[in-house]
Parts: structure tokens; sequence; C-alpha cells
């Protein structure tokens, strides 16, 4: 496990042991002022000194618990006891060392009472206060096994996430590759234009999908100059029976999808419902920012198949599901309805 960053756990550890301070100061200056004390500032003294050394002997002793959690329980015992004497020795003579000077500057005795009596008195303290913040550091230790094994499965779910995404390109590829160079061969001897075109349209696809695969993410913007080619091979396929529209907000161009989000969805409601559908069919695709949310529609006013009825889609719906899941945990969605007309395909995710 990495150790965490100074800057992020020493703040909120200062303040703590400042709180705890604060709080028995003000405890003790309640007893103090009723024994007819005279002198405010010196409940204050007495709590923060001992609490300052126990704050800069906290982190020494972390150290050493972490370098005894895996030796034989003796090995631990025998490191502990010679630890317990130290942080006795040095908490009780750092702490009066504070009070002895404070006094001296302000030219006020101090007596804090027989040594014997106060030496016994520090040691009880002591070893409590050193138990304490041994166990501590095992619930610190187990929170920071907790964080690591957290972090892991977020690295597996996104390595995950970019191995389906690779294995959505290679799926989509070759399946409709057949049927475009299929295409071109047919269009090359009636229009060479829009051959070349359809070969441009082709070439750029290919060249995207395969720079898709080396990132897990990237802008909606850059999803959509992805579908466009594909898009337009598919018109160029269908002819008048596919038209598009799309409606994309500014702001929702900016917003960091994951590569490959939109082809599959495309293509399948081009593969169930164009190439089933006699009439023309209209695909809308829209994306706004909602509420710190990016939302995705996919219309189209071709007929439902049976599998949309139940909610639950197809193979490729399950597909995007899981790469959602593996990415975004419960923070998105992707749901998939039968309306009049056709079927809705609704994508929600953080932006």
């Amino acid at each position: 496990m990495q150790a965490l960053p100074l800057r992020r756990w020493l703040p909120p550890y200062l303040l703590l042991f400042a709180g705890i301070a604060l709080l028995l100061s003000l405890s003790e200056l309640q007893g103090y002022l009723r024994r007819g004390g005279t002198r405010p500032w010196e409940p204050f003294l007495w709590e923060f000194s001992s609490l300052t050394l126990l704050a800069l002997l906290g982190m020494p002793m972390y150290r050493l618990h972490c370098a005894l959690r895996n030796r034989p329980w003796l090995q631990q015992l025998a490191a502990h006891l010679l630890g317990l004497l130290l942080f006795w020795l040095v908490h009780t003579g750092g702490m009066f060392a504070i009070r002895f000077g404070v006094y001296a500057l302000a030219s006020v005795p101090y007596e804090p009472g027989p040594w014997r009596s106060v030496l016994l008195y520090e040691a009880g303290k002591d070893a409590v206060s050193y138990l304490t913040i041994q166990l501590l550091c095992v619930g610190l230790l187990a929170w920071r096994r907790d964080q690591h094994r957290a972090e892991e499965l977020d690295r597996t779910r996104r390595e995950l996430a970019e191995a389906q995404a690779a294995r959505l390109a290679d799926q989509v590829q070759p399946h409709f590759l057949f049927n475009t160079l299929n295409l071109i061969a047919a269009t090359v001897h009636e229009d060479a234009r829009k051959a070349d075109a359809l070969i441009c349209d082709l070439a750029s696809l290919l060249r995207q999908t395969s720079n898709a695969q080396q990132r897990a993410e990237h802008s909606l913007a850059e999803e959509l100059a992805l579908a466009k080619p594909f898009l337009a091979l598919m018109q160029a396929r269908f002819g008048d029976r596919l038209r598009v529209s799309m409606d994309i907000a500014a702001d929702a161009e900016r917003v960091r999808v994951p590569a490959l989000l939109l082809l599959a969805p495309l293509e399948n409601a081009i593969k169930h419902d164009v190439a089933l559908h006699r009439g023309a069919v209209t695909l809308q695709l829209s994306a706004h920012l909602r509420d710190g949310r990016l939302r995705i529609e996919l219309h189209n006013s071709g007929f439902a198949p049976a599998s949309v009825e139940g909610g639950e889609g197809g193979l490729g719906l399950r597909n995007l599901r899981q790469r959602l899941q593996a990415r975004y945990g419960q923070a998105a969605q992707a749901e998939l309805k039968a309306q009049t007309g056709g079927t809705c395909l609704r994508l929600e995710l953080p932006a």
C-alpha cells in the first residue's frame, strides 16, 4: 500500500489533537476555577503540552506498528514493551520541559507535586495512551487496506471497460466491413464520386475506431466524429430508407464518455429496425446536460422488436450496461423502451 501524502493526512491529524486538547482544557478549567485557581491559562498549558507530545509521538508509533504487524507475537510484545518505556520517558520528559519553560517565562513557580507520585501517575496515563494509539493504528491500517482494495477494484473495472471497448471494435468492424465493401464494389461502376466518398468514410471510420481502441474515454464530440462516417456508410447502403437527425448541445460535446459508446447502439438500431423495415426510418440522436448528468437519447421511428417490450433488450444492450457498470457503477443508467412507432434508448452518465 502506498503511504498517504503528507498534505492529505497532516492537517486533519493536527486538528484532531488540537480539538481534543481544547476540549480537555475547557473541562479542566472548570475544576481549576472551582478550586480557586487564579491563572486560567494553566489548564490550557497542561493539556496542550501533553497532547502536543502525543501528536508528535503518534507518527513514529504508527511506523512501529506497521513494521511489527507481520512479526511473531513474542517479538511484537517485546518491541511494544520497549516502545511503551520510551514513550513514557519521552512524553513525560518533553511535557514537563515545556511546562517548566513556560512557567519560567511567566516568572511563576511550578510545583507538580512529589515526583514519585507524579511519575507513577503519568506512567498509568501513558500506558492507556499508548494502547489507545496502537488501537487507532489497527483501525487506520484496516481503513488503508479497504482503500487499497477499492482502488484495485476501480482499476480492474477500468481495465475491463477498456477490454470491452476493444472487443466491441473487433466485433463491429468485420460484419459491416463485408457489406460496405460490396456496396463500394457495386457503386464504383455507377457513380465513381460516390464510391470515392464511401471509401473515404470507411477509411475514416476504421482509423478512428483503431484510435479509440487505444483510449478508455474521450469527449462526446470525438465519439460523434466516430459515429458520423458509420452513419454516412449506412445511409449510402439504405438510401432514403434511413434518415438521421442530431440535436447535440455544445456543453454536452465536452463531456468525457467511454470510447465506442454509441457505435453499437447505432448499429443495433439499423440492424434490427432499418434493415427489417420496408418504409423510411428516422434515427434521432440527442445529447444534453441536466443537473450535472449527461443524457443521451437515441430514438428510431421503426417498430419495436419483441425483446424491447420486456425492457431488457438484446446482447448488445447487456454488453453496454456491463461497460457502464464497470466504469460508473450505479451512477450510470441504460434504459431501452418501446414507444409509439419505434424505440428509445436513453443513457445517463455522470458529467
